[in-house]
């Protein structure tokens, strides 16, 4: 792991404290997608232990993906999609 590895240890922040709120943030998708390396995980599970803001964080990111996942494009009004299609666009380009 390099300096910009969000995961890459920090000695400074005690056990269980090795990542910041922050840091585990930038990889909480690979974590749900249980894509992050082992070493990685064990880091991101201990600082969950400690952290309860994160956990609620985690607990709402994997409800909102739960959620989400049950839409479909037939589901939506054509308003709504067209407006959601020139949203991602202009995202795209940003």
């Amino acid at each position: 792991m390099n300096e910009r590895d969000p995961m890459t240890p920090r000695e400074d922040r005690g056990p269980g404290l090795e990542i910041s709120c922050q840091e585990l943030l930038e990889v909480i998708t690979d974590y749900i997608e249980e894509t992050l390396p082992v070493d990685d995980r064990k880091r991101f599970d201990a600082h969950l232990e400690l952290c309860e803001g994160c956990r609620i964080y985690l607990d709402q990111m994997r409800r909102t993906i739960a959620a989400v996942g049950r839409l479909s494009e037939e589901s939506l009004d054509p308003r709504t999609r067209d407006e959601l299609v020139q949203a991602f666009r202009g995202w795209k380009g940003a």
